[in-house]
């Protein structure tokens, strides 16, 4: 099997199964107990905390271990917005490009009552020069911005835009979750008030995450109970999940900066390959220096993403589109729609992600069958229209699944 969908999940790294399996077996203790057991688990945990912090280049204090990227999101966004808002600052500002989690906490807060700014971005997925400038005033608490893009890879100058949020007496968010372990991230020197990131986008176990809370900053628990976490995150916490998460950051730590040079590489050669093929769009930026090393979108002319898809899945190899899929009816990329594309061109983004485990010999081998491949969804689509209407494309990804049609 070829993997090249790292920006869904990336494979756990051997040593970091082998932590959380000894830590299963021998850490059995809760980490708010006080006895033996319990210490030696807090002890764990702290180790963990100071590894992801060192890959940050931040202060262990500073990290609130959480169970997702979502609910780390949820957390910084609405209870950052909340912090400014009961300031006088009831404004956020964020793009519509941003991952689910992040625009789903801010129509949350607009429900609740609080304004809204959503800056627009130019066809390439950058920010418009003096947007963000424009939307910014006294009444703006909170910008929350990704730094490396979940579909097309784009970054954001967010240290530019920590230095306009600040000066003007608003804080600043980033989704980090795609870019931690693929690029090196000092989020001391990018001055962001918060971040969020992912255990298993880095080569650690899925159902852990971290937000990153700037020290001084009041942030609200977004549950209710215990005290664990500085009073951040109340529950007991997921110990194994915790250690696989930090010795991940660690081999991350020590990989960077060539890993993001090495990703860099094949991602150049992918989209040399991909150059190749008649009708080929890609989306979001070309500049090296304002993108992720690790992410290309594009499309094929007249081949729906979702069939391509299936059709790679079937020679044994996993990407994914850039579209996800809503009540079994595949839904127009939000992120493609912003770049000003069209429903039926949004529906053919195809998303490649690279990680920890790919090799030019996965680059080659989808390069092998994919002009094959563009061409017999082509002509399926030109032939027989139907196959590309949205119910049919989600029934036959049904069938591919092994669901019900």
């Amino acid at each position: 099997m070829i993997y090249l969908d790292h920006n869904a999940t990336t494979p756990v790294r051997p040593e970091v199964a082998a932590a959380m399996g000894r830590v299963l077996v021998e850490c059995p203790g809760n980490p708010s107990s006080v006895h033996a057991a319990g210490r030696q688990a807090r002890q764990a945990v702290e180790l963990a905390r100071g590894q992801v912090s060192s890959l940050l280049d931040v202060l262990p204090e500073e990290i609130v271990f959480v169970s997702s990227g979502t609910e780390g999101d949820n957390q910084a966004v609405r209870g950052l917005a909340g912090v400014a808002a009961a300031r006088g600052r009831p404004q956020i500002v964020s793009a519509e490009s941003e991952h689910p989690a992040v625009r789903a906490s801010v129509a949350w807060l607009q429900a609740a009552g609080h304004e809204v700014g959503w800056v627009p971005l130019a066809e390439d997925g950058q920010l418009r020069p003096g947007a963000l400038a424009a939307l910014v005033g006294d009444r703006t608490g909170l910008i929350t911005l990704g730094l490396a893009n979940h579909e097309i890879g784009n970054t954001h100058p967010l240290a530019e835009v920590v230095e306009l949020a600040h000066a003007r007496g608003a804080l600043v968010h980033t989704d980090a979750v795609q870019a931690v372990g693929k690029m090196p991230v000092s989020l001391r020197r990018l001055g962001v008030d918060a971040a969020t990131l992912s255990a298993h986008k880095l080569g650690g176990p899925k159902g852990v995450a971290a937000v990153f809370v700037r020290r001084g900053l009041d942030l609200p628990p977004l549950l209710a109970g215990g005290h664990q976490e500085r009073e951040r995150h109340p529950g007991t916490e997921n110990v194994p999940a915790i250690v696989g998460f930090g010795v991940a950051a660690e081999a991350c730590a020590r990989a960077l900066p060539a890993e993001t040079a090495r990703l860099g590489a094949l991602r150049d050669a992918l989209e040399r390959g991909l150059g190749g093929i008649a009708g080929v769009r890609f989306h979001g930026t070309r500049a090296p220096e304002a993108r992720s090393p690790a992410t290309v979108s594009v499309a094929f002319a007249g081949a729906p993403a979702q069939l391509v898809v299936i059709a790679l899945d079937l020679e044994g190899i996993c990407v994914s589109t850039g579209a996800a899929c809503t009540s079994g009816s595949p839904q127009p990329s939000p992120v493609l729609r912003a770049l000003g594309l069209s429903e039926a061109e949004a529906r053919e983004g195809v998303r490649i992600s690279l990680g920890w485990t790919s090799s030019a010999a996965d680059i080659e081998g989808l390069l092998r069958v994919l002009p094959e491949v563009v061409a017999r969804v082509r002509a399926a689509a030109r032939v027989h229209p139907a196959v590309a209407e949205p119910a049919a494309v989600a029934k036959r990804a049904a069938l591919a699944r092994g669901g019900d049609a």
